[in-house]
């Protein structure tokens, strides 16, 4: 099995929808690190298990720099931003969303198939 990471440092705002009183309900930002882990049994036909610059451009092109509220059709939580970067990220199988220093949220897919 081949295995890659890659991190990346984006700036983004958002404001969480929930069904009880916080401030996280409030429009606010983040210096997220975003770590993407994939793997692959086999290397595709340019020797890679998934290109560093390909991951790099879907999380930057989509996240850095925007309120994630008005950029993806969900509730904007570290949950659920990992999940969305794993399904939308080839032979991707965990993603860790960093949000502050101490809160960090992780999808990890259950399948064995990648």
């Amino acid at each position: 099995m081949y295995y890659i990471t890659k991190k990346i440092e984006i700036s983004a705002a958002h404001r969480l929808n929930l069904d009880y009183a916080s401030k996280c309900t409030s429009l606010h930002g983040h210096n997220w690190i975003v770590t993407v882990h994939c793997r692959s049994r086999v290397l595709n036909h340019n020797g890679m298990v998934t290109d560093f610059t390909a991951v790099k451009h879907l999380v930057e092109d989509t996240l850095d720099h925007h309120v994630l509220n008005d950029v993806l059709p969900f509730n904007p939580t570290a949950e659920n931003i990992a999940r969305w970067i794993c399904d939308n990220v080839e032979n991707c199988y965990r993603v860790d969303v960093q949000e502050s220093e101490g809160n960090t949220a992780s999808y990890q897919r259950d399948d064995e198939n990648i």
